[in-house]
């Protein structure tokens, strides 16, 4: 038995939390949770309501409340929102309570003492109105660089540059409406640049982090380390164990990293074992892991590692699986800026353990994934439903109906096998936090479970050989016991329905992964099942009586409409920058045949280094009109293959099979529209990347040019598939292997 210590990022306790939050670090661990008890591992999962901090005392002024009494309110709701989703913390604990203030203090003696913390005079705004200092959001103003107005002064939201204190045009005091002005003030600075070279050597050790958290980290180690200051004028936070310093609090950062500590402390006091914490963080065995998003990356790889090498004797992160964005309408799901979808209007609509089972197919792992409706219905009605749910309800309902018990399995090494084989495969998958290609071998298996019943037909077996056909069920019965394990760490409620229909008392947790292979125990009694799993039914929206509609321009009439608004050109990497406010974005200048590059951002610095990047020829998306990210203008977007919604891990740049010109139009030899589209459009298109074989792409008739490569890109339509190129002999291909079916996006 191993010990694990699972540790979840802070949500902040200023609004209800939203599906973002669920897909990105409070999903993922207590799938993580569940499965290391099935293994039999002794499991802490610690983290709670992060309650400190300017956006709990700004909200809580425009709410007329103290900031207690609003970061509580919040607190409870997110609490029961996730007990509703069924995620199960050991404790859920949150930041302004005695222990953690406790805790906090002790670090910060601790650290104080060795040197690590030290007083250093810095500048901040002031209100002369007020007479207080204003942290970051009690004053906005225009920001310097873009000019965007209602601007706070750490960041502008538009471009997103960081300032410091005076660099806001035109700022005012959001209490008063006044102008601040920028004062001296002394605060506690944490020596973050100690730590440097210990840090360093403590990254490269880490081999298998994602590449993402990797790269992210090692960025900001080779910018070099800043200290930073841990203290704030304000009154709401842990106060600074120190005479004369009543008027500063430590600053949320700070806190909340240590928060993890302070609940298993806290843990440890509440079920009468004051040193149970000790098992978890002083045993070099115990393994750490930290569930967060990737906007929390270097507070996880950065600076908790370093607090915790400052105390010294404590077990430093094993694994930080942080998770991209969570997506909607192509932007981030966030409670400041609006736009999210909160957890307990979600399930006053849906059952929970659908929400999970979507959230784990969809989840933003390695990059940022998308959230629809309409693909929510289509995975619960045509993979949930169809697929898991049907073999469970035909398998469990045939056998009550025709033997009213388990009847004895007769052990089929077909079954057999194909359970072994996909429970190794989601033990690898699972085990090393790759949650969305776990969900898909146990459906994988599902898949397998309907096959192998129809293969069978115990229907007419039962017919002819009552005895034979009991035996065929209970192999089947074996398979719906190891889906139904398999699947209780992403859908627990559901699977504990199934495992009392088979007649087992408690959960799949009560007997544990070590006998996932054994039978159902013969003669065990029946419950009568219910479908765990039902179709969403649409509603059908009352249609106006009259609909207005726009002729579409020429150029887009008949088939592959979609695709021939875009204007997609062959390009050349001529340089290579990073951006400079975000540290996983290059600047690309490409050669597309006009006057002057083409400036492009792009996301692909995780994937493709600078070298890989230098005078490759890819595809832009030419008329895509232009965006900013952080600040840097971007005119178009590159085409890439992308199979991890199979199950893949690939994200491949496409490229001409030939050498062509720059500028050449990538049209399929079509008239494609020059106008300005929006991203939107682009997704409307389908297309995709396969192998080409006898004649057919993805089972539809293909006809290539002479010379074409195997694996090729390709626009469909209906029943046609057309080779994306420049429909004179070049077609568009990848450089490596990438499952068939993958999206080009």
């Amino acid at each position: 038995m191993s010990k694990i210590c699972i540790n979840i990022a802070w949500p902040y306790a200023n609004g209800p939390i939203h599906l973002g939050h669920l897909a990105g670090s409070l999903l993922p661990p207590d799938i993580f949770s569940r499965y290391h008890r099935l293994l039999g591992d002794e499991v802490l999962m610690v983290g709670g309501s992060d309650q400190h901090g300017t956006p709990i005392t700004v909200s809580a002024e425009k709410n007329g409340m103290t900031p207690e009494q609003y970061a509580d309110k919040y607190h409870e709701i997110n609490k029961k929102a996730i007990e509703d989703m069924g995620i199960e913390y050991t404790l859920y604990n949150k930041t302004h309570c005695p222990t953690h203030f406790e805790v906090v203090q002790k670090i910060f003696e601790e650290l104080k003492s060795k040197g690590y913390i030290y007083v250093k005079e810095t500048e901040q705004y002031y209100c002369p109105k007020c007479a207080r200092f204003l942290p970051d959001r009690y004053v906005e103003g225009v920001c310097p660089v873009c000019k965007a107005e209602k601007t706070r002064s750490d960041q502008c939201d538009s471009c997103g540059t960081t300032f410091e204190a005076g660099m806001l045009i035109d700022p005012y005091c959001t209490l008063c409406g006044s102008r601040p002005e920028v004062r001296p003030t002394s605060h506690f600075f944490l020596k973050l640049s100690a730590f440097t070279d210990d840090l360093i050597r403590f990254i490269e050790s880490k081999e298998d982090w994602r590449s993402n958290v990797k790269a992210f980290t090692q960025n900001w180690l080779e910018g070099g380390l800043q200290d930073r200051a841990i203290t704030r004028d304000m009154s709401w936070g842990v106060p600074i164990p120190e005479e004369g310093w009543d008027d500063k609090v430590i600053y949320v950062w700070f806190d909340a990293v240590i928060g993890y500590l302070s609940a298993s402390v806290e843990y440890s006091r509440m079920i009468g074992k004051p040193d149970y914490w000790k098992e978890f963080w002083k045993d070099p065995e115990c393994r750490h892991y930290y569930f967060i998003g990737k906007d929390n990356i270097p507070f996880h790889s950065i600076i908790w590692p370093a607090i915790l090498m400052g105390v010294g004797g404590m077990d430093l992160p094993y694994d930080i699986p942080a998770n991209e964005y969570l997506m909607i309408g192509g932007g981030k799901f966030s409670k400041s800026r609006g736009g999210a979808i909160d957890i307990p209007s979600v399930l006053k609509e849906y059952d929970a353990d659908l929400i999970r089972y979507y959230l784990s197919a969809i989840m933003p792992d390695t990059h940022d994934s998308e959230f629809s409706w309409d693909d929510f219905i289509t995975k619960i009605n045509n993979e949930l439903v169809a697929d898991l749910g049907n073999y469970y309800h035909r398998c469990l309902s045939f056998t009550k109906k025709n033997f009213g018990t388990v009847p004895e399995a007769g052990g089929d090494p077909e079954a057999g096998k194909a359970i072994e084989d996909a429970f190794k495969e989601y033990s690898e998958c699972v085990g090393r936090c790759d949650f969305k290609k776990g969900l898909k071998v146990m459906m994988d298996l599902a898949h397998f479970g309907n096959r192998y019943f129809d293969s069978k037909k115990p229907w007419a077996l039962v017919k002819d050989d009552k005895e034979a056909c009991g035996r065929v069920m209970g192999d089947n019965l074996r398979i719906v016991k190891a889906l139904c394990m398999m699947a209780w760490p992403y859908m627990p409620r559901s699977s504990e329905k199934v495992w009392s229909y088979l007649g087992y008392c408690g959960t799949p947790e009560d007997m544990g992964f070590d006998k996932i292979m054994e039978p159902v125990p013969a003669g065990q009694a029946l419950q009568e099942p219910i479908p765990v799993y039902r179709k969403i039914e649409v509603k059908k929206e009352e249609k106006p009586k009259e609909q207005k509609k726009e002729a579409p321009a020429a150029v887009l009439d008949g088939p592959f409409a979609d695709f021939r608004r875009m204007d997609i050109r062959v390009g050349e990497v001529i340089s290579v920058d990073d951006h400079p406010e975000a540290e996983k974005l290059y600047v690309l200048k490409i050669d597309l045949g006009e006057e002057e590059p083409r400036q492009i951002v792009t996301n692909l610095k995780s994937v493709y280094s600078r070298e890989q990047m230098l005078e490759r020829k890819l595809l832009v998306i030419s008329n895509l009109k232009p965006a900013k990210f952080r600040g840097v203008q971007s005119s178009g977007m590159l085409m890439a293959a992308d199979d991890e919604p199979l199950g893949g891990s690939a994200i491949l740049l496409l490229k001409p099979s030939k050498d062509v010109p720059n500028g050449t139009a990538v049209n399929c030899g079509m008239q494609c529209s020059s106008s300005r589209i929006e991203v939107k459009h682009c997704e409307k298109a389908t297309i995709k990347v396969a192998r080409v074989k006898d004649g057919k792409f993805l089972g539809k008739d293909i006809e290539l040019p002479e010379g074409s490569p195997e694996v090729v890109a390709a626009v469909i339509d209906g029943d046609k598939a057309v080779p994306l190129g420049d429909g004179k002999g070049c077609v568009m291909t990848v450089e490596s292997e990438v499952m068939d079916g993958a999206d080009v996006v």
